[in-house]
């Protein structure tokens, strides 16, 4: 287990899929992750790489190769190496291995970085073609955050509230967890969704092109919380496991194939190119109060 700390907060993280293990606010004691019950759901904030959500029938197909690849990609399967540790920082690094490149063709350093700036947490993911040819890749963020999270409050005592005034669908998933071409309207004129165990019965609200880039879990019973931001993310997840005490805010550059996907992973919806020698940088952030 790896901790990082300052005067505010305490994280601890795994090597293990580089994933956060806890988020604890040092003056008052609050857990704000959740706990992985494996009865209910057994990661706490996985990182999606190299493909966010699920593929049509979990396969692609690159330069004429049908490759197969699970839901959310490997990185959350893999062992990371831990390249830099500070008291306040921590870099975690995955590079292409005879394992990765049977399901995924390209060669690639992907690293996971987390930073403590007071309040704030900071997580960048950075993404290396270390290729000869273009590289094609997804990446985001599924971090489960507990609620309630103050004891004595309940789940439904909670609501995200959107930074900015939304009026949008979310956009449905099919059975196989494809993504429906047409979204349902669910947020109108409005900065607060009231949270309820049944908003998820039908899986993850997923939303494209919110006018916000940051959302919040708060409650009018207690003045804790926190605020996710995810400036540079064109694409935002909300899910939680049925009946579970969590609820995910999940920042992504990439989205999971839709009913019409061809299965070209160079026409994916979201994919994002890279071409030889180049690097991307994409940072979320999440404060808590």
């Amino acid at each position: 287990m790896i901790t990082i700390s300052n005067e505010l907060l305490t994280i601890q993280l795994a090597e293990a899929g580089a994933e956060l293990q806890h988020i604890v606010r040092n003056d008052s004691g609050l857990e704000y992750l959740w706990s992985g019950d494996p009865a209910v759901w057994g990661k706490k904030s996985p990182v999606l790489f190299p493909i966010v959500g699920g593929l049509k029938k979990n396969t692609y197909t690159y330069n004429g190769h049908e490759y197969t690849l699970g839901r959310h990609g490997f990185a959350r399967e893999q062992v990371f190496t831990v390249e830099e540790h500070t008291s306040t920082q921590v870099t975690f690094l995955l590079k292409d291995s005879d394992a990765t490149l049977s399901v995924y063709p390209f060669r690639f350093v992907f690293r996971v970085r987390y930073v403590l700036e007071g309040e704030r947490l900071q997580v960048s993911y950075l993404v290396e073609n270390t290729d000869s040819k273009e590289l094609f890749f997804s990446v985001g963020g599924h971090p489960a955050f507990k609620v309630p999270l103050v004891e004595g409050t309940g789940y439904e005592d909670y609501y995200l509230e959107f930074n900015k005034t939304e009026t949008t669908g979310r956009y449905p998933l099919s059975p196989e967890g494809q993504i429906e071409l047409t979204p349902v309207p669910l947020l109108q004129q409005t900065q607060e969704l009231p949270l309820k165990k049944s908003l998820f019965l039908e899986d993850a609200l997923v939303f494209k092109a919110l006018a916000s880039d940051a959302i919040s879990i708060r409650s009018h019973k207690t003045p804790h919380g926190l605020t996710v931001s995810f400036n540079g993310f064109p694409y935002m997840g909300i899910w939680a496991a049925k009946n579970a005490d969590f609820v995910c805010i999940e920042p992504w550059c990439g989205i999971a194939d839709n009913v019409a996907a061809t299965g070209e992973l160079n026409e994916k919806e979201g994919i994002n190119q890279l071409v030889p020698g180049e690097k991307f940088e994409r940072t979320w952030t999440a404060s808590f109060f």
